[in-house]
């Protein structure tokens, strides 16, 4: 089942590098979280979702935003395409347990072995505040736009 907004978010537990974790739980109170599922790395449409994000990435941090980009392929392939794109933002591993948080949001695709382009905005509280899934592989142009628009509300 999809999470949606107005759920309580799952915790997740991923990968940013060796010895380098990210959990929900270290921005409780502190922070929202942007947490971005998309297929995989070094690929068209993912990678102008990675840039729009980056080119926007000041007004997400000016609203207390961080964003977590998340994919199944394994952390020394994100670190590496994080480094080629030039991004500022945690780049996070779902390889092991492969999908767990993917499937914890209801976004994994069973027959690709990855996850769906799934967007949620968690407060500082652990709630989705806003959510977007697209079940087909078409680029999220209303990602950066709508999620902004809903922090603003958030206020």
């Amino acid at each position: 089942m999809v999470v949606r907004t107005g759920d309580r978010a799952p915790e997740f537990d991923l990968e940013v590098a060796h010895g380098e974790r990210v959990r929900l739980s270290d921005f409780r109170g502190r922070s929202n979280v942007l947490l971005v599922f998309h297929p995989f790395a070094f690929t068209p449409v993912c990678e102008e979702e990675a840039r729009d994000l980056q080119a926007n990435l000041q007004s997400f941090r000016n609203a207390q935003t961080e964003i977590v980009f998340v994919s199944c392929d394994p952390a020394p392939a994100r670190q590496a395409w994080k480094r080629e794109l030039g991004a500022e933002y945690v780049f996070a591993s779902d390889f092991w347990s492969h999908g767990a948080a993917a499937k914890a949001y209801g976004v994994f695709n069973e027959t690709t072995g990855a996850p769906h382009r799934g967007t949620f905005l968690i407060d500082k509280e652990g709630t989705v505040i806003w959510s977007l899934v697209k079940i087909t592989d078409e680029r999220r142009t209303e990602l950066v736009p709508e999620s902004l628009h809903a922090l603003e509300e958030s206020e």
